[in-house]
């Protein structure tokens, strides 16, 4: 392992940041905004990175802010935070806790909560940027540090994107990004290589039938029945149609018809999520879901124009965490705090629209890993009890700040340096051969020197 990261200066200024960090991440916890309406946060967050020295462009895809510091020849590493707050009523007691309460997207007031971390996620995302920025002699390329909007809704990645992110801005060789874990003590780092979170399909589905009265079914077409028998063999899709090898799941989360006892409805409307890794596997359960419809219908006898539909309402990828980086990261980490406080961690269900930025063409490197938050005195209470610590989305999540803020601003920061020492050395030897520089030289030799 080379020598040119200053770990033991990374670490005491992410110590000595820590009082400063932890303030920014009590408001944040305390002013929560919904998905696409970050607008004080956004500001915010801006306001810290022009600080730091950073050229900050904001509106992108929304609130979404970007954050340029070039700092001479070198690669470029792209560093993710999320910004939105969840509709969720804080119950943690906290002094800092969430009191605010904000009209969502059908003019209906909520309390609102950052229940998912993304508070968290922005005080490391800013301690990082201001190590980086005080650091600037151990390192040689440029920053990219992007505060995105709606992750939540799963839609800000990909409107950050389509807003021209990586046209307008210079290109990464690499995306990091971190997320708070509820299930590892406060001071880990969690990681998993090649499919990390699972892509997401969410979709409506309606089931028409011909409605009449509920004596006399034999005049009319069923929904409620035919529902009913596709819900059943959904589930038969997972167990019989996906290579057991290859993870997967189908969720029916809401059946809506009917209104009272004796009518037989119109229609019926199913909800479902569909999660899996591979591509391939996504298409096949779609594909089987449609098939099954239409064999349905056609038991049911319905008429010709009254057919079964199929509408997916939001789709994004698996996150795919390149195992080359990865690797890399975690040997950094180790070294940095111990084997015993780096864990290798399952592939999981859930979704993150981080995906999105290893899907464009052609295609970059992305590593998204874990940052345990839980009080270890909470999980060891747990395990006597059979009980576990409050996930995430619930109303009574709150991280332990110290552990887990420094700990995240020195792995961010050290991620960050050492993908720019030659994580992706083909660019950086083609620049440093123009500069006149030894192709395979560091920018500095023995202790960097902060700024």
């Amino acid at each position: 392992m080379p020598t040119d990261i200053p770990f033991a200066a990374v670490r005491e200024l992410a110590e000595s940041a820590y009082g400063s960090v932890e303030e920014l991440y009590r408001y944040l916890h305390a002013h929560p905004e919904l998905s696409f309406r970050e607008e004080n946060t956004a500001r915010r967050l801006a306001q810290e990175l022009q600080e730091s020295g950073f050229d900050v462009i904001p509106g992108v895809g929304g609130h979404g802010v970007v954050g340029v510091l070039r700092n001479g020849l070198g690669g470029t590493v792209l560093v993710r935070t999320d910004m939105d707050g969840l509709p969720v009523e804080e119950r943690t007691g906290l002094p800092y806790r969430s009191r605010v309460r904000l009209m969502d997207d059908f003019g209906n007031e909520v309390s609102v909560m950052h229940a998912c971390g993304h508070d968290l996620h922005m005080a490391v995302f800013i301690g990082a940027g201001r190590l980086l920025a005080r650091l600037k002699e151990c390192w040689g390329g440029t920053l990219v540090f992007v505060a995105q909007p709606a992750e939540e809704r799963s839609e800000g990645a990909k409107a950050m994107i389509s807003d021209g992110l990586f046209d307008r801005f210079p290109r990464p060789d690499c995306c990091l990004a971190l997320h708070v874990s509820p299930s590892l003590p406060a001071g880990v780092i969690g990681w998993s290589e090649g499919y990390s979170w699972a892509s997401v399909d969410m979709l409506d589905i309606t089931i028409p039938g011909v409605g009449g009265h509920g004596a006399y079914p034999h005049m009319t077409r069923d929904p409620i029945v035919t529902a009913a028998q596709a819900v059943l063999a959904f589930q038969t899709i997972i167990s019989r149609d996906v290579d057991p090898n290859e993870p997967a799941v189908l969720t029916v989360g809401a059946i809506q018809g009917g209104s009272t006892y004796n009518v037989i409805p119109e229609e019926v409307r199913i909800k479902v999520t569909v999660r899996s890794y591979a591509a391939a596997v996504r298409d096949n359960i779609l594909r089987r879901v449609e098939q099954i419809l239409a064999h349905l219908s056609g038991a049911a006898d319905l008429p010709a124009d009254r057919q079964p539909s199929v509408t997916v309402t939001h789709s994004q990828p698996a996150v795919y965490n390149d195992p080359a980086l990865t690797r890399r990261l975690v040997q950094v980490f180790s070294q940095a705090f111990g084997g015993d406080r780096v864990v290798m961690l399952k592939p999981e269900m859930g979704g993150e629209d981080f995906g999105f930025f290893g899907m464009v063409e052609p295609r970059i490197p992305i590593c998204i890993f874990r940052l345990g938050a839980v009080d270890p005195g909470l999980i060891a209470q747990g395990r006597s009890s059979h009980q576990t610590p409050p996930s995430l989305h619930s109303s009574t999540f709150a991280p332990l700040p110290t552990p887990t803020i420094t700990t995240g601003v020195e792995a961010m920061t050290l991620a960050v340096l050492d993908c720019l020492r030659g994580a992706y050395p083909a660019t950086r030897k083609l620049q440093a051969g123009r500069s006149g520089r030894p192709k395979d030289s560091p920018k500095t030799t023995g202790e960097c020197q902060e700024n």
